[in-house]
């Protein structure tokens, strides 16, 4: 298990379009991957899941993976947090 926490960027958080990037970067892997705020996990590969976390822009959350890739999935998500999602 690979866990790394990061702090959304972008102003409106997860909403609809960049929560639909995160979850086609997060299908990318064969891993099983979890997003967590607040103690409450969902996973990163389902858009409901995402967007019930009602995440918002300067939140810290916590992407997690098991599974054969689970580095290259933590690390290429939170570089994908980090970059704003291009907004």
């Amino acid at each position: 298990m690979y866990v790394k926490e990061v702090t959304v960027q972008n102003h409106v958080g997860l909403h609809a379009r960049p929560a639909t990037f995160f979850i086609q970067k997060a299908n990318e892997f064969k891993s099983s991957i979890w997003v967590e705020k607040e103690e409450r996990r969902v996973n990163a590969k389902s858009l409901l899941g995402v967007l019930s976390l009602g995440i918002v822009g300067g939140t810290p959350i916590k992407i997690i993976a098991d599974g054969a890739d689970e580095q290259q999935a933590v690390d290429s998500l939170v570089k994908l947090v980090e970059s704003g999602f291009a907004e």
